[in-house]
């Protein structure tokens, strides 16, 4: 089965924004430095300890990162990370924990279609959604 998973690239921040999100969401989370990999010796030492991917894992969620790139980083307003719910309990939570130092774009409320929605820019200027159907 295929999956579209949500790649986040930050500017040397990557583990402390991924420890933030798994504090927020919970799940497993795995971290694989330059050090890590083979030939880590071709790195400058200040290097060895940038996140190559992150991995961070709960049940069908998957948000993956990295500290690499090779282009300055500019945050967009075209793309989300969208959480779909399970219960009004989850929404309520993950929403008040990643709005932590962040803005809230748009409160959770319910829609006239009758689920619960809102919206976010987190403190590492990501954007999230939030659903859940009641």
């Amino acid at each position: 089965m295929s999956h579209i998973v949500t790649y986040l690239t930050f500017s040397g921040n990557c583990r402390e924004a991924m420890e933030f999100y798994q504090g927020c969401l919970g799940g497993e989370l795995r971290f694989q430095t330059v050090g890590d990999t083979p030939g880590p010796f071709n790195f400058p030492q200040g290097l060895r300890n940038m996140i190559v991917q992150a991995y961070l894992k709960k049940a069908n969620m998957i948000l993956m990162g990295t500290d690499m790139r090779d282009e300055e980083l500019l945050h967009g307003n075209t793309v989300s990370i969208f959480v779909d719910c399970q219960s009004e309990m989850q929404i309520k939570k993950y929403y008040q924990y990643l709005q932590t130092e962040g803005e809230a774009t748009h409160p959770l409320e319910e829609t006239h279609w009758g689920d619960l929605f809102g919206g976010l820019t987190d403190k590492y200027g990501n954007k999230w959604l939030f659903h859940y159907r009641k």
